[in-house]
């Protein structure tokens, strides 16, 4: 499984913002707008990312045990920009930082061991679904 399915710290730790244009008002399946608020005059942010206690609106969690993004297909490219440690043979310190922060501990080598090469390019749940997910959809804040 990879990693960020059973993490969800960086979604519940950054603020989320993105210019305006890749939302689906403009943007054909771009990041709902109704997720997101304005930020500044070229800018949206997701909501539940403007302020503390910061939690992404589109987390699907139970930080460090189960994690998914509602909108993964469809999520903002600085989200798609965030890579977990390791994933591309480097440290991020954004993601050691937002797991630390829940008291977990860093990802290693090791934990990229179990993919395949052809899995390598795969994102974490292109289906919005992960194994573990309540029944129920979250309510958007």
């Amino acid at each position: 499984m990879h990693p960020c399915l059973s993490c969800g710290a960086c979604c519940a730790s950054y603020r989320v913002a993105f210019h305006w244009m890749e939302t689906d008002e403009t943007t054909p399946e771009g990041v709902p707008a109704e997720l997101s608020e304005p930020l500044d005059a070229h800018r949206l942010v997701m909501r539940g990312t403007r302020d503390a206690p910061v939690r992404c609106v589109a987390l699907d969690a139970a930080i460090g045990t189960r994690s998914r993004c509602t909108i993964h297909t469809r999520r903002p490219s600085v989200c798609r920009a965030l890579e977990a440690s390791w994933e591309s043979g480097r440290e991020s310190p954004q993601c050691d930082r937002a797991r630390a922060a829940f008291g977990l501990s860093a990802l290693t080598p090791a934990d990229w061991r179990w993919r395949d090469a052809p899995a390598n390019d795969a994102p974490p749940d292109d289906s919005d679904h992960s194994p573990d997910s309540p029944s129920q959809p979250p309510v958007a804040a």
